[in-house]
């Protein structure tokens, strides 16, 4: 089973050379720690940052770069600063070729619920509404049950939805995921988790074709 940075490094692997990538908090920031050497990305953060690197060496923090989740971190060569106005234009104009985020649910058919629960102190909704509203391809980082042991991936979101049918892609700790119009298909398990464990942890539909493979990270 996968901790929070195989998730990422395992979704690293979805990048293309001269990608735009958005990296929503959470799990999705870790990726820029993971970006494979024979391509060059530009990670984009709706604060205001293109260029973001590698999360800071401890001691080598500087508070005055952030960012969307108010994280320390750094900035590659050629990096750019700009306001809010021009990251949501950047945003809503589909110039981001793949966004990562973090979720509380997600449902067979796509929807993502990733901002709110109902009685509970939350920051508000950030860019996410902007980002699933606009990305063409979305990919979900986040574990496969929350703390309970009850299930994530459902045949329908319980929570406030922040988008709807526009997630493309799940990776949890446990497998790697597809979102198509018949449910969930899995695509690949987690080292040392089985099919069986996987059946067990899926609320929503899931579809299991031939032989899964194991990751490879």
């Amino acid at each position: 089973m996968l901790d929070k940075n195989g998730i990422a490094k395992r979704i690293a692997k979805e990048l293309e050379d001269g990608y735009f990538v958005n990296l929503g908090i959470g799990i999705p920031t870790l990726v820029a720690n993971y970006i494979p050497d024979h391509i060059q990305v530009e990670f984009q953060s709706e604060n205001g940052v293109l260029g973001m690197g590698p999360f800071p060496f401890e001691g080598e923090e500087d508070a005055d770069i952030i960012n969307a989740g108010k994280q320390t971190i750094t900035t590659l060569p050629g990096a750019s600063f700009f306001d809010s106005a021009m990251s949501f234009s950047m945003i809503r104009g589909k110039h981001v070729d793949l966004t990562i985020l973090g979720a509380m649910e997600v449902a067979e058919n796509g929807d993502i619920a990733n901002w709110k629960i109902p009685g509970k102190m939350v920051k508000g909704m950030g860019g996410a509404m902007d980002l699933v509203a606009s990305a063409e391809n979305i990919i979900v980082a986040m574990m496969h049950t929350n703390r309970a042991g009850e299930s994530k991936l459902l045949k329908s979101c319980t929570l406030p939805l922040t988008g709807v049918k526009c997630v493309k892609k799940i990776v949890t700790n446990m497998a790697v995921i597809e979102v198509t119009d018949k449910g969930f298909k899995l695509i690949e398990r987690a080292p040392g988790v089985s099919v069986e464990d996987i059946k067990k942890a899926t609320a929503g539909t899931l579809i299991v074709e031939g032989t899964i493979p194991e990751m490879e990270l």
